[in-house]
């Protein structure tokens, strides 16, 4: 068998039709953590402080926003002497933003994995990549757009989801693909366009379109590359788009694609004409330098909660 031939079944898949691909994404099964999108907890969140008891009987409900929650306040990040063992000491050390963001993500980051199935991959370095793009996303619009709506920081974690959803309907090409990347460096795009006959931006793209998913997260699996062609919510492309070089340079999880990516590529990409448009270099520099903090700090909040 040669490294090209797929592992499985020792035969290498030929590129499909787009109607056959467009098939296949009907019989995908949904994401239902995208449907509801953790609604109890965001609206309590959202109501501030005075429901801590009727957060924590919330987040106790879900075995593993449990886990995850525990794992983070008692990781390094937080430097706390003694391990906190209850919701209520979590609720208080974290802060209700990352209990949102951990509302979030949970359902979403199982949904994927169940989606996923057994096909073989890093999958936890990819959910970790995922997840460190929705933190990154937020906290550049934050400070570049001061806008705060939790679709950008949905917008980050599922902007991969095309890799997901080949995964799950194309096994044998996403195989294929890995295969061949780590055999020679290439660009992803081109092979999973030569091996399946679409790229994981646009696959990504169709299947949430197909679900009546919202323009942002639309957009923001195809355009995370070119945020620019985005036509209804440019400006959180565009911070999906610096959210993920940003994740590769500082090697936050992995997406499967293993090129490295400098700091003179985050600092060029386009979405800074959107997201701050007339901004000079040196400016971009130092409000990248304004990120470091976090960046710096999140890979241990990644090894607590994937």
């Amino acid at each position: 068998m040669t490294g090209t031939e797929d592992r499985m079944t020792g035969k290498i898949p030929e590129p499909l039709r787009r109607d056959v691909i467009l098939s296949r994404l009907e019989q995908c099964p949904s994401l239902p953590s995208l449907d509801k999108n953790a609604r109890e907890i965001v609206q309590l969140l959202n109501a501030g402080q005075a429901y801590t008891q009727e957060i924590c009987e919330i987040v106790q409900r879900d075995p593993s926003l449990t886990a995850r929650v525990l794992r983070m306040v008692n990781s390094v990040y937080f430097g706390l002497a003694e391990p906190v063992r209850t919701i209520e000491e979590a609720v208080f050390f974290v802060g209700t933003e990352q209990i949102r963001h951990l509302a979030m993500a949970t359902p979403i980051i199982d949904d994927f994995q169940t989606l996923v199935g057994h096909t073989p991959f890093s999958w936890r370095p990819f959910w970790q990549h995922c997840i460190a793009v929705a933190l990154l996303t937020r906290e550049i619009i934050s400070s570049l757009v001061a806008q705060s709506e939790e679709s950008d920081y949905v917008a980050g974690l599922v902007h991969d989801v095309g890799k997901i959803v080949m995964a799950a309907a194309f096994p044998q090409h996403f195989r294929q693909v890995h295969a061949r990347l780590e055999g020679e460096p290439a660009h992803l795009i081109e092979v999973e366009e030569q091996v399946l006959g679409m790229n994981h931006m646009e696959l990504g793209a169709l299947y949430l379109q197909k679900r009546n998913l919202p323009p942002a997260l639309v957009e923001a699996a195809w355009f995370h590359h070119a945020p620019e062609k985005a036509k209804k919510e440019p400006t959180i492309a565009a911070a999906v788009q610096l959210a993920n070089l940003i994740a590769k340079k500082h090697l936050l999880g992995n997406s499967g694609d293993s090129r490295p990516v400098s700091l003179e590529r985050c600092l060029a990409a386009s979405g800074w004409d959107i997201l701050a448009p007339g901004m000079s270099p040196e400016a971009r520099a130092t409000a990248y330098s304004g990120w470091l903090r976090s960046i710096q700090e999140m890979p241990s909040v990644l090894e607590s909660v994937v």
